[in-house]
């Protein structure tokens, strides 16, 4: 039976020269030590999986290996902040080899494809639970915030919405019209392996064009109506015009409202930047291969309105995800 630190050593220590330059120690020591760069700023994001709550038991190993970074990733990307290195605490209900081969591959290839460094963590016996603590810099007065958003900024969304909650009723048997199963399976991949606007936050972030920012992970409608509570603002939101995954896009026009509005586990990127700065944002989601579009607008009333593409209100009665109410 493997210990806690043959574990570690044979899953999740790797060689030194695979550290990012701003990694002095790695994992081996009480601590790991981070070398900043001159100048910039350390943004620090936590996010933690559980079984049965985040992800369904039995779930993959190398596909949670992956989502449980790009979780992490995606708070770095809406920050506008390049990643640096992490830190893993798992509690593992047995030491099996074959699942911590898989969740260990998952993770590593999201890390390199970042060029971020596993830096230390913890492991422990329990029910499945894995917790990821990611580091990162972002130049003073560059980072993206919820509460800089006013009124005249355009709403923007990068990449598509809804696949990942159509995925989900899928699985749970929610949909009159099942999904065939090559449909599900293309939606599914944006449920377990979403994908980290890293580099479109970053080129944001660089601009100095952006206003505010917030990553879409508990379903568009809640995430921004975080960024109107911390900047004092409200919105006009035009359903039809959030961008619906391959997938959803051929669904009913209601499946399609609800799921892009308010689905939840996209991981893309919700922000706010003025109407002269359109070819700019732009111009930095063509450079990084990410679709970005205009869905709405920051007004001065507060509230959160929500319209179709004639301008026509819409009470769809729709909310974010909660995770002790839903």
């Amino acid at each position: 039976m493997l210990s806690e630190f043959d574990l570690i050593h044979h899953y999740f220590q790797r060689p030194d020269h695979r550290a990012a330059p701003a990694v002095a120690l790695g994992i081996g020591d009480d601590c790991a030590l981070l070398t900043p760069t001159p100048g910039m700023q350390t943004a620090i994001s936590s996010d933690m999986l559980v079984e049965g709550r985040h992800f369904f038991a039995g779930e993959e190993a190398l596909r949670l290996g992956h989502k449980s970074l790009a979780v992490n990733l995606s708070d770095l990307a809406a920050m506008g902040a390049r990643p640096v290195g992490f830190t893993l605490a798992l509690a593992l209900p047995s030491a099996e080899r074959d699942w911590l081969a898989g969740f260990s591959r998952g993770l590593f290839a999201l890390a390199d494809a970042h060029d971020i460094a596993l830096i230390g963590g913890d492991t422990t016996k329990g029910p499945l639970t894995i917790c990821i603590t990611v580091f990162g810099e972002v130049a003073p007065g560059r980072a993206l915030r919820r509460s800089a958003a006013v009124p005249g900024d355009d709403i923007w969304i990068s990449g598509t919405l809804g696949d990942a909650r159509l995925a989900l009723a899928a699985y749970r048997g929610e949909l009159a019209t099942p999904l065939a199963a090559a449909d599900h399976q293309q939606a599914a991949t944006r449920m377990h392996t979403p994908t980290p606007r890293v580099a479109l936050g970053m080129a944001l972030a660089a601009s100095g064009m952006v206003h505010a920012a917030i990553d879409i992970s508990d379903g568009l409608v809640g995430d921004l109506a975080h960024i109107l509570a911390r900047s004092g603002v409200g919105a006009t939101l035009d359903v039809d015009a959030l961008p619906p995954g391959p997938v959803l896009a051929t669904q009913d026009a209601a499946l399609r409202r609800a799921y892009c509005a308010a689905g939840g586990d996209d991981y893309e990127l919700c922000f706010t930047a003025p109407a002269g700065a359109r070819a700019a944002i732009l111009a930095a989601g063509a450079s990084t291969a990410t679709p970005v579009r205009r869905v709405g607008s920051i007004a001065a009333q507060p509230g959160l309105r929500l319209v179709d593409a004639h301008g026509t209100a819409l009470d769809l009665g729709l909310t974010g995800f909660d995770h002790f109410k839903s």
